[in-house]
């Protein structure tokens, strides 16, 4: 287990998104000393009540990330979009009736018009991140997807059919080249609240009740639910412990839940 954590400095990225809001309290709750890089600073002093610094910024604009990663011994990256074209690819301007074919059918015309597609984000953003990242940074947390090495298979292939799980490869492979110690998590489809996504799920407020254990493996042959809850659990408890370090695991949620998830144990079946 690491020792001397709550001297370090956490930076997280996507703070205000779903998983990153909870990793944010649970490092607080730890007593971590918390940053975060945010583009709404006045959204994210109100979410946190004024208990962290906050760095306004954009991993998508190179230029904005080295304050943000200066003196910070930790990062854990929760940014994403949707795989679906939506609203929160910030179309500039937003299409009329007939642009939303163009955009469906033609990649290229979907990079020109929207700001914040997964190659945008989940690609060069992260790239940007790892780049900005200092040289003696103690861990690059990553908050990825399963179905990375199964893109040609349904539903995967599904999801991938606007190039969110391509993106999320890319920032994976653009941490592990860059010789940081990192730990990559890849949960299953995200339940369990804050929602903050546009899909079925968050309509139908999916959860788990608190009733299912944590399942990690390696590979990619997972799938199923992942709760926001676990997965943000999974990044904080990662930096504690030195088995988690240079792991790319899967997370899903599966079983009957024991009293308490035991991280230790969970990371140490990773070698």
């Amino acid at each position: 287990m690491t020792s001397g954590i709550n001297e370090d400095l956490v930076l997280v990225v996507g703070a205000t998104g779903g998983v990153g809001q909870l990793v944010v309290g649970k490092l607080l709750e730890k007593g971590v000393k918390v940053r975060t890089l945010t583009r709404n600073a006045e959204k994210a002093n109100k979410m946190f009540d004024n208990k962290v610094e906050v760095f306004v910024g954009d991993i998508r604009e190179a230029n904005t990330l080295p304050a943000a990663v200066d003196e910070v011994t930790h990062i854990i990256c929760c940014t994403g979009t949707t795989a679906f074209p939506s609203g929160r690819w910030e179309f500039d301007p937003q299409p009329n009736f007939f642009e939303w074919g163009q955009i469906f059918l033609d990649a290229n015309y979907r990079e020109a018009k929207a700001k914040n597609t997964p190659a945008k984000v989940d690609a060069e953003g992260v790239a940007n991140l790892v780049a900005a990242a200092p040289q003696n940074l103690k861990r690059f947390v990553f908050v990825s997807s399963v179905g990375i090495l199964r893109k040609d298979q349904p539903p995967f292939s599904i999801l991938n059919a606007f190039g969110v799980l391509d993106a999320k490869q890319k920032g994976e492979q653009a941490i592990i080249n860059s010789g940081l110690p990192y730990t990559i998590i890849r949960p299953g489809r995200l339940i369990d609240g804050p929602y903050t996504s546009y899909d079925l799920n968050t309509l139908l407020k999916a959860t788990t009740g608190g009733k299912l254990d944590v399942v990690i493996g390696k590979g990619d042959t997972l799938a199923g639910d992942a709760s926001r809850i676990d997965v943000a659990a999974a990044c904080v408890e990662s930096i504690f412990y030195s088995a988690s370090e240079g792991q790319i695991f899967e997370l899903v949620n599966k079983g009957t839940r024991p009293p308490t998830i035991d991280w230790e144990k969970l990371f140490s079946q990773l070698g």
